[in-house]
């Protein structure tokens, strides 16, 4: 691969590296880039800055606009090869997708019981 400034390089040879050298002082995660942190700092101040023009609802990140704007135009161009199931996010055909694959990655810490989302987790961890 190659970049146009020496920055660029740096900037990739860190994402290898798993260097994260920008730490939200609220949660400890850690970011590669200042700017994915300051967008993640949206999310405990709960600042909102990107408007929707047909509804009005705000968003934290230009990219959860994005996929909301799909909501009004309908677009859903996230298909699942297996039955066809289309979706306007990628990570709601992620989700999906676990259907098929029969993967479970959520566990109940009580009874050790596996669920394919984190809802499904929840609803079990209420009733029990």
């Amino acid at each position: 691969k190659s970049f146009t400034h020496k920055r660029y390089l740096s900037q990739h040879k860190k994402f290898h590296s798993g260097v994260k050298p920008y730490k939200c002082w609220t949660c400890d995660k850690s970011f590669l880039l200042y700017n994915d942190l300051k967008k993640h700092i949206r999310t405990h101040t709960g600042e909102k800055t990107y408007k929707c023009d047909v509804c009005d609802k705000l968003f934290a990140l230009s990219g959860s606009l994005n996929v909301h704007m799909r909501m009004h135009s309908g677009e859903r161009p996230f298909k699942c090869d297996g039955c066809g199931k289309s979706f306007a996010d990628s990570s709601n055909l992620k989700k999906h997708m676990r259907i098929h694959t029969g993967e479970k990655p959520y566990s109940c810490g009580v009874c050790g019981r596996y669920f394919n989302q984190t809802i499904s987790l929840r609803r079990h961890k209420e009733t029990h």
